[in-house]
């Protein structure tokens, strides 16, 4: 993947940074930890400006926060409460969970939002509850874009100075990022096996 990656960038430039940024929030086995340091190499190159560099990969990456708000948004409240009444032990979650997390969210999305796209893994999901809660979708792009472009402006500057060693950022993020996979998927079988039904939702 590396070398695809690499070859991908040098030949595509920009319009390749935002389509690689747009597909690692929708499919993210691509890592924007390898994506953006190696696209601030590229400008340190003085292939490529990084700003523009910086604008590309911000932008890609809010397209896909966009697609999955848009799935949550689908989802809706009352369709989640639904399939928390059916099937609440594999997506562990009981009705009643469902609306303290709304209500949670509803408190906290700005911040939740920010925070959540700067955090690897995390910057994909925490698009789908944004939906689900019906955050404005003006207000959503404002944190998203705020955490994202501060995301991309440190990798792709850590590829910029740090120029033919700007791999040290991905191998210094993959453990983290591998860590919080491993935490969210040690998490979700937890509550599986210790899943149980929490009190009567309201009608909402």
């Amino acid at each position: 993947m590396f070398d695809w990656i690499t070859g991908f960038v040098v030949r595509s430039g920009y319009s390749g940074i935002f389509l690689l940024m747009l597909a690692e929030n929708v499919v993210p086995p691509i890592p924007s930890e390898l994506i953006m340091p190696l696209a601030g190499f590229t400008a340190a190159r003085g292939q490529l400006g990084l700003a523009i560099v910086i604008l590309a990969g911000t932008a890609g990456s809010l397209t896909g926060a966009v697609f999955w708000y848009y799935i949550g948004k689908w989802l809706g409240l009352k369709r989640l409460k639904h399939l928390a009444a059916r099937h609440g032990r594999w997506v562990t979650l009981s009705p009643a969970d469902v609306e303290r997390a709304d209500e949670w969210f509803t408190r906290h999305g700005a911040g939740a939002v920010f925070f959540g796209r700067l955090i690897p893994t995390v910057r994909t999901l925490i698009s789908v509850p944004a939906g689900i809660a019906g955050m404005p979708l003006p207000s959503f792009l404002a944190w998203s874009a705020l955490g994202t472009g501060l995301w991309t402006a440190l990798l792709a500057g850590a590829g910029y100075l740090l120029q033919s060693q700007y791999e040290l950022v991905s191998d210094y993020l993959n453990p983290i990022s591998t860590a919080v996979v491993v935490l969210i998927i040690g998490w979700y079988l937890y509550r599986v096996a210790t899943f149980r039904t929490g009190g009567r939702p309201s009608t909402r």
